[in-house]
Parts: C-alpha cells; structure tokens; sequence
C-alpha cells in the first residue's frame, strides 16, 4: 500500500514539476533530495531498527511521508505548487524512507520463518511490482483528472497504510550490543566490507542501476519523444512492473534452484542491453517492451540480492546492514535519477539512457571479476544461522 502510494505521488509530481518547467534538472533534485536523508543519516536508522521496534518505526514513518503528501497536495491546490517548496517537503519524506527501508527489510524476517523466506520474497516483490504498476498507471490516470485528485489519493492510501502496519502482531527481534561505540555505529558497514558475497551482491545493483536507470527520464520521454502526455507517463512508469511481475510468476513456478550467481550477472547485463534498446526506440510498443524486459531482468537482480542479503546476515546486526543497503538502494535509484536528470539537462534524453546502459553491461562485467565467491554462488538457500534470541518490539 505504501509503494502504492507513493508511486502516485512520484508521478504526478515528476510531471508537473517537468510540464511546468521542461527542466530535466529538476527531475534530478528530485532523486537527490530524497537520497541524501538516507546518506546522512545512516548510522542512525540502522541503530534505530536494531535497538527500537522495528513496526513502530515503519509505521511512524509511513504517517510522515502521509504528512508530506498533504502538503504536496497544498502546494497544488493553493498554486504555490513552486520547485523550491516541492523540493522541500520531497527532503522530508526521504528523512521517512531513511528510517522506513532499514526496518521494514529487516522485519520481514523476524515475522517469516526461515524456510519460507525466498518464497516471501517472490510474494513481497509481487505485491510492490503490483504497486510499480497499478501506481504509476493510476497516478497517470488520476493526473488527468486533477493533480490534487492524485495528491489525494495518495494521502489517503498512506493513511491505510500506517493503519495496517500498526495492526501487525508484536514480532520477535533479536537485539545487539547496548551503547553508542563507534564499533556498534559501523557495524552495518563493517559487516557488509567483511561479507564479500554481500558486498558484491549489493554494490552490483548499486552501479548497474546509479549509471543505466531510465526512470527519471520517463517524463522527457513521455512528453518530447513519444508524444504521451501524463496518462502515457503512467504507462511507461508500469511498464517495468508488469515485467517484474511476469517474472515473479515464472520465479514462483519454476525456482532458481542452482547457478543463483552466474544468473544475477546475465541479468544485470540484460538489463542494460533492455535499457539501450529503449534509449533508441521512438516506437510506443518498443519502448513499453523494452521498459518491461527492463522490469523484468532487475526482478531477478533484486530477487537474488535480496534473499542472499536477509539470509547471511545475523539479526542483532541486521538493521545496521540494512541501513546500509539502503544507502546502496537509494543511491542506485534516486541518486541515480539525480544523475541521470543533470547529465540530460547537458547531453539530451536519449544519449543519457543509452549510455546508461552500455554502462551497466560494463558493470556486470567488471563484477564478474570482482566478485568471484558471488559470481560462483549456486543455492540461494544457503546462509548464514540465525542465533540470538531476545526479543523486543
């Protein structure tokens, strides 16, 4: 319900802020004013999601980042909807995504038991590619009516969103070391530099995306390339989530049961192979497919990644490497999009994205080498045992 909030609000304010402006750069202070909360203040939410209970914190979050869609929705409807202001209130609710993303990965374990736990895998990242798609395509959709019916809804579905979280029972977590040591700070990072399969896994979805996503471009692409308007911005924006969720199916129905590494890495070099063949394309049709091949090969990235990430590392430490990942998320994607939009305002859409992914082909390569012990991972079952016990909420 969250992700599907919140993609209505992405859309409709990466439209309007670019209708109003045509500034690509503004679609990249977009990204970075919701990533650089997350850099900044990651000692702090991975400590936070160790030590406090991990549902409080999401659902306290979930209610700011509500907070933060009523006043985009305030800006639109008083006309005061002004880059600056947008910007702002964008900060605020990626101080709340900060806080959020280390505690709500890290609670799914505490509430799945551990051999069901790549099956809940595939049934989360069902529901958020639900949510990539139905979001985009609602908030297009929603946009053409008004954008404060956008803001609206969004508003609204945050609200149940919080509601719901809240009423998840009190689950079990395991608590580290009590204090303020540097050590226990670094902990998260200490554990990921230590853990190279970890650090593999999460640094390659970190590159391939920070240099080959399109997303932030889909605006250009919507308005000066294929002629879409708002609604067609909507369709783009799904696009990538019905892949992902086609594959989600065919991961369900036939498991990855062996070669886990080599598959990531085929994947990440699909994914950027998908993204050139969109950066070129002026065809709708082409460009939708190639936006769900994209989708498709990032689900087993992150399907991989995710599972390989929550399974090898230890709970009393696992809030901290979230946050961590996290870092590593945010800059993929938002920093990403930052990238992306500073390097169109210079370059031009299309150069941007189809250097993007001849760039992430290189990442995957580079990786390979790199990263040995991850390229040679075969049974994503293996991990790391589970062994502490106390539990807080």
């Amino acid at each position: 319900m969250t992700s599907f909030a919140v993609n209505i609000l992405s859309v409709a304010v990466a439209w309007q802020i670019y209708d109003q402006t045509q500034n690509a750069a503004l679609l990249g202070w977009i990204g970075l004013v919701q990533f650089l909360p997350a850099l900044v203040l990651v000692l702090i939410t991975g400590i936070a999601a160790d030590r406090f209970g991990r549902r409080n914190i999401m659902g306290l979050a979930i209610l700011v980042e509500m907070l933060c869609a009523a006043a985009i929705l305030y800006l639109a409807v008083s006309g005061q909807f002004k880059p600056i202001w947008v910007l702002s209130v964008l900060t605020v609710l990626g101080v709340a995504r900060a806080f959020m993303s280390p505690a709500a990965s890290s609670l799914a374990v505490n509430i799945v038991p551990r051999e069901d736990f790549a099956n809940a895998v595939g049934w989360n990242a069902s529901s958020w590619q639900m949510a990539s798609v139905m979001g985009p395509a609602l908030g297009g959709l929603l946009y053409g009516i008004s954008a404060g019916t956008a803001y609206t809804v969004s508003v609204i579905a945050l609200g149940v969103a919080a509601a719901l979280i809240f009423s998840v029972p009190k689950p079990k977590q395991a608590i580290g070391a009590t204090g303020s040591s540097l050590g226990m700070l670094l902990g998260g990072f200490k554990y990921v530099w230590k853990e190279k399969i970890v650090l593999g896994a999460i640094s390659l979805d970190l590159f391939a995306v920070l240099l080959g996503g399109a997303v932030a471009l889909l605006p250009i692409y919507a308005r000066d390339i294929l002629e879409l308007g708002p609604v067609g911005l909507g369709l783009l924006r799904a696009a990538p989530g019905v892949g992902a969720i086609i594959v989600v199916v065919v991961i369900s129905a036939v498991p990855i049961k062996d070669h886990a590494g080599a598959i990531l890495f085929v994947c990440v070099a699909m994914f950027g192979l998908s993204t050139i063949v969109f950066g070129y394309s002026t065809v709708v049709w082409v460009s939708i497919i190639a936006l769900m091949c994209v989708g498709g090969f990032d689900m087993v990235s992150v399907y991989i990644r995710e599972i390989l990430l929550q399974l090898w590392t230890p709970d009393d430490v696992r809030g901290r490497v979230n946050a961590v990942n996290s870092i590593f998320l945010g800059a993929s994607n938002e920093l990403g999009e930052a990238r992306a939009g500073f390097m169109a305002a210079k370059w031009g859409g299309v150069f941007t994205v189809v250097a993007g992914g001849y760039a992430a082909i290189g990442v995957a390569a580079l990786w390979a080498g790199i990263f040995p012990r991850l390229r040679q991972s075969r049974y994503l079952h293996e991990g790391r045992p589970e062994d502490a016990t106390s539990t807080s909420d």
